[in-house]
């Protein structure tokens, strides 16, 4: 039966491949979004090559020693979530979670042996995110529901107010569990309020639905909202594809913008003014995307602030300029990606495994404790070795001999020494006399 799964973190920081998630909450519902068995709300031990940053301690009140009296290690909360909550069929689905949690999620998995890809995509599993679910509900079909705005009168998404001024309960933002809660009775008023749209972006979500319609072979205009487009336009535009991006990606071009009007500008501006015309879209990230047609019924057009001839102008003046295409797909090209990786721990990205690999990173996992301090394998990837050291220095210190010991230390402590200075930097920043007292008691503790 398939499930869906809604779920939050709360992390030491917001850099998915070196902070670390603190507490992991999460209900599983039916298809209709009633809840099945228990709520999951547990702690994840902070492991002890890691500072926290202060504002985000700041924000969530918990702190690493709060982690540590009540948490579970890394390997054991990795074996719990894959074994128990990402169970085949299951939907994940959150706030925020394609860009954020599901990230953290990855490099979790990753540098504590475990296939950083398949808990959100195998054996039925998918994912979805609310958030632009959100944003292209508000842009096309925001009747039935009420959105905020700020204090200077620009729209927000953020969901504490949308639960406010709906009358849903949120009782403590940025807590994982009630923000969990939280993200289903948002889910449940849209599919109450809009069940069409609703259930499009249901299906959207899957990275073959999403092809179709955003498809280079037959590049037609489509509704696209995101975070990345303004508020002037509710978050959403209409885009064309226009040329392949990375990792089989496309790159898609918003017609909101004259092509010649940004060409016409100084050479050292066009870098610059190119690139808010022109956005990645990933096709296994849930885009929020719909065809153009929606944009005829409900007085679509004007609710995004675009005209039907606007876009068609547009389009054709895009068409003169092939060369547009190439020289986009050549920057992005050239725009790195990830920063360079200083440890294997940050560099999951940097290659898959290979088969052989496959099967000794299920061994490590897999191993009992008491064998580990003479497990050895002998990988191929170059990762791999000093990953191994460092997982058993976070999760089972007590398996490492005595040279292996003196490498640990020697690495965790050039990597916390690295993090002092913004440490203590943003410490400075934290009024709350018993936080700042915390954290200082935790680094010294490490050091």
């Amino acid at each position: 039966m398939k499930t869906f799964f809604f779920y939050d973190l709360e992390t030491s920081g917001l850099r998915a491949r070196e902070d670390r998630i603190m507490q992991f909450a999460g209900q599983r519902t039916d298809m209709n979004l009633e809840p099945i068995g228990e709520p999951v709300n547990i702690l994840v031990k902070m492991t002890n090559d890691t500072l926290p940053s202060p504002g985000a301690i700041n924000v969530t009140k918990i702190t690493p020693q709060d982690t540590l009296r009540d948490g579970i290690i890394e390997a054991e909360f990795c074996k719990y979530v894959t074994e128990e909550i990402f169970v085949p069929n299951t939907v994940a689905v959150g706030y925020n979670t394609v860009r954020f949690d599901d990230e953290f999620m990855r490099a979790t998995l990753w540098r504590n042996f475990y296939d950083a890809y398949e808990w959100e995509w195998k054996d039925g599993r998918s994912r979805w995110d609310l958030l632009d679910v959100v944003r292209l509900t508000r842009a096309l079909r925001p009747e039935g529901i009420n959105w905020p705005f700020r204090e200077d009168g620009k729209p927000t998404n953020r969901l504490e107010l949308i639960t406010k001024l709906n009358g849903l309960e949120h009782k403590h933002a940025h807590d994982a569990l009630s923000d969990v809660y939280a993200t289903i009775a948002v889910a449940k008023l849209i599919k109450d309020k809009q069940p069409k749209l609703f259930e499009f972006l249901y299906k959207m979500r899957e990275k073959s639905a999403v092809k179709k319609l955003v498809n280079l072979e037959d590049k037609q205009p489509f509704v696209y909202a995101s975070g990345r487009y303004s508020n002037e336009h509710n978050k959403a535009t209409v885009v064309v594809p226009l040329t392949a991006g990375r990792n089989g990606n496309v790159l898609v071009y918003d017609l909101q913008y004259d092509l010649e009007k940004i060409m016409a500008e100084s050479v050292s501006a066009v870098r610059s003014t190119f690139f808010p015309t022109v956005k990645e879209l990933c096709y296994n990230k849930c885009p929020a995307v719909a065809p153009l047609a929606v944009l005829d019924a409900q007085d679509g057009w004007s609710k995004i602030g675009l005209t039907k001839e606007q876009v068609e102008k547009n389009l054709q003046i895009l068409t003169k300029h092939p060369e547009f295409a190439e020289r986009m797909r050549s920057e992005y090209e050239n725009r790195p990606e990830f920063p360079p990786a200083v440890e294997p721990e940050v560099a999951l990205y940097d290659g898959f495994l290979n088969d052989s690999d496959k099967v000794k990173v299920a061994a490590v996992r897999n191993a009992e404790v008491r064998n580990l301090a003479d497990f050895h394998p002998e990988f191929i990837d170059e990762r791999l070795p000093k990953l191994l050291l460092h997982y058993k220095g976070r999760n089972y210190p007590e398996c490492l001999s005595e040279s292996e010991t003196e490498s640990y230390e020697k690495y965790r402590r050039q990597r916390l020494e690295r993090q002092v200075p913004e440490f203590m930097a943003e410490l400075k920043t934290i009024q709350d006399d018993f936080l700042k007292e915390e954290l200082m008691l935790y680094l010294q503790s490490l050091m």
